[in-house]
């Protein structure tokens, strides 16, 4: 039978919500032998555009053709564009698609629950049961339907009860935690006076609001009532116990995957499916708490969550170490691969653009144009303790290796930094993504360290060119004196010490005054380049050349045991008796040279033996003015 394999996107995987919801469709996945690839971000978490741009990407990476059906948890993205993207991409692939509490695409199977007439009873127990009159509501994204619903039940209650609805007293968030305790700071600035009730649209927002208000010394029900809405494990077992309204997470994500899988198959399923959602009245309201049925396993979870946590944050420390002293793409990679069985998977793939150091790659989201990288490296495919890479992937194979079984979840996550994409990493087939709040955590020291070392690559190429530049002669490609300097020094030194004989060699060229004014400075430069390459392939192994002049030339030649000064003028003249042969210019190429052998001690210099290898190039250009019958005043 072959094996189905399923994509699912979500945004936001440390929360209870999509936890729940995952675990459900885990559940189901594992007992059919079906193979889920999550495609996450943690979009609106740090506050910054940029950063979101990076996270997002990882969505323009998934091919729901290469898949047999989608899940789309299109409720967790706050963005409408990024859902509608999405959303169009599965549309075009054309493969059955379950879609989480949404009924606007006839395209989709949905599955959800009616949120506005739950939320309704419970804003009316808290208005007409306790009494509130003032209320301060925390909402999710407008954009969301799941938040328009909520929203849109808060304000028909308050205006069917005649209560005011004060736009001050509105906050709207992201459905993250952290938008509780914005929300609360938000009020706290305001200067308002405190309400009778903080509504929020869900158990995430709730619960940190709840502990900000605490903080500020406001007992929760005693001062003011606070609600959510999802009852989540955290919910029940906070304390107070949060009023909220049960909707069953686990088993829409079991029924989502049953409906999926009975599409693939050919089967007839209802277009849109509805699960029970009731509210809980209880201690943040000021009802009385039922019986908690599962106190004892909120004290095995929060024990294990500790322990795990605890791991999680001594590993993360160590890999950050040891990551902030990697100086190369190699030692980062070795560094990662060590620890990656700490995360209790199966597999892990580390997925890198193939211009990662080098290129700027900046897929995004925004760009409806734009593409995920067309070829991606696996420097790190870790599978059960057997370590191996790929070169080179396509990016439209997603993986950079086929998996041969079912009942595989994976998680795809970004690396990037700031909107600059790096590439992903996947985990099969373990619970860090959803269980652990430090994934994300463990995601950014990844990206980072990766950028470190992509910046690390970009300052050593730049100052290798700078030094270069600094040390090679422009027009003519060798040494200039900077550079021939530092090493010839080097090598004079170590002749010192080694007690052995070095070869000076003085060069300059002849007649480049006349070149310059009867033919240009273009053919002068020309006839210099040319020269150059004639004294390079006249050097021996071992020996470095420069020009240090307008027209001059020297060589250096170390361990010169057996060198001859009469030997490399012949070479030099037969060079140019070669070059002579080969030319297109009107002019000659000639130059004139010296040389000294000697075996230096210390208190020597170098430059002396310069000059002294000057001054024998100068007795060799007067002899040859001598014979032309020119004046020999004038060295040049």
């Amino acid at each position: 039978m072959k094996i189905k394999h399923i994509a699912a996107v979500v945004s936001g995987l440390d929360e209870e919500y999509p936890y729940n919801i995952i675990r459900g469709i885990n559940q189901f996945a594992a007992e059919n032998g079906l193979n889920v690839s999550y495609f996450a971000a943690f979009g609106g978490v740090v506050d910054s555009s940029r950063f979101d741009m990076g996270e997002f990407s990882i969505y323009n990476l998934t091919d729901f053709s290469k898949f047999d059906g989608a899940l789309l948890l299109s409720n967790t993205f706050s963005d409408p564009v990024i859902r509608g993207r999405i959303t169009d991409k599965v549309k075009a692939a054309g493969i059955p698609a379950v879609i989480f509490e949404c009924s606007d695409h006839e395209e989709f199977y949905d599955i959800s629950i009616d949120n506005y007439s739950v939320m309704r009873e419970l804003v009316e127990h808290i208005v007409k049961f306790h009494g509130a009159k003032v209320i301060n509501y925390v909402s999710g994204p407008l954009a969301n339907p799941e938040a328009r619903s909520r929203y849109r039940a808060f304000r028909d209650v308050m205006e069917e009860n005649g209560l005011k609805i004060d736009e001050d007293r509105i906050f709207h968030g992201f459905f993250r935690s952290f938008d509780g305790t914005r929300a609360i700071e938000s009020f706290k600035e305001s200067g308002l006076p405190l309400p009778d009730a903080f509504i929020c649209a869900n158990d995430s927002m709730a619960l940190t609001a709840v502990s900000a208000l605490e903080k500020m010394g406001i007992r929760v029900p005693e001062d003011v009532m606070v609600t959510g809405f999802d009852d989540t494990f955290n919910a029940r077992n906070s304390c107070p116990v949060l009023t909220t309204v049960k909707r069953p997470l686990y088993k829409s994500g079991y029924k989502a995957g049953e409906i999926l899988l009975g599409l693939m198959n050919g089967d007839d399923k209802p277009r849109s499916t509805v699960m029970e959602a009731t509210p809980v009245f209880s201690e943040s309201c000021g009802c009385k708490a039922e019986i908690l049925s599962d106190t004892l396993a909120y004290r095995k979870s929060t024990y294990k969550r500790i322990e795990k946590d605890n791991s999680n944050v001594h590993m993360l420390n160590r890999l950050t170490a040891a990551l902030a002293e990697t100086r190369s793409a190699e030692e980062c990679f070795r560094v990662i691969a060590g620890m990656v069985h700490e995360l209790e998977c199966d597999r892990f793939s580390l997925c890198l653009t193939s211009d990662w150091e080098e290129g700027f790659n900046t897929s995004s989201i925004k760009d409806e144009l734009a593409t995920y990288a067309p070829m991606m490296t696996a420097p790190i495919i870790w599978n059960k303790g057997r370590l191996s890479s790929k070169e080179l992937f396509p990016s439209s194979d997603m993986f950079p290796e086929e998996f041969e079984d079912g009942g595989n979840i994976s998680y795809f996550l970004p690396l990037h930094f700031g909107e600059r994409c790096l590439g992903y990493y996947i985990i099969t087939n373990s619970d860090f993504p959803i269980y652990s709040l430090l994934c994300h955590t463990f995601t950014m020291a990844l990206s980072n360290s990766l950028e470190n070392i992509s910046k690390q690559g970009h300052i050593n190429n730049a100052m290798e060119e700078l030094n270069r530049l600094y040390i090679t002669d422009p027009l003519c490609g060798i040494y200039n004196r900077s550079g021939f300097v530092k090493a010839a020094e080097e090598m004079f030194e170590r002749s010192i010490a080694e007690g052995s004989p070095v070869m000076i060699s003085f060069v300059d060229m002849d007649g480049l005054k006349t070149i310059n004014d009867t033919y240009g400075h273009a053919e002068g430069d020309k006839s210099l380049k040319k020269l150059a390459g004639v004294i390079r392939g006249c050097c021996t192994k071992g020996a470095v050349c420069a020009r240090i002049g307008g027209d001059e030339f020297v060589i250096f030649t170390p361990r010169a045991e057996g060198e001859s000064d009469r030997e490399l003028a012949e070479r030099l003249q037969k060079a140019l008796e070669r070059t002579e042969l080969e030319k297109t210019e009107p002019y000659s190429l000639s130059a004139s040279i010296g040389s000294v052998i000697g075996v230096p001690k210390k208190g020597d210099t170098l430059s002396a033996m310069i000059d002294l290898a000057d001054e024998r190039m100068y007795e060799v250009k007067k002899n040859k003015k001598r014979l032309r019958g020119e004046s020999t005043d004038d060295k040049k």
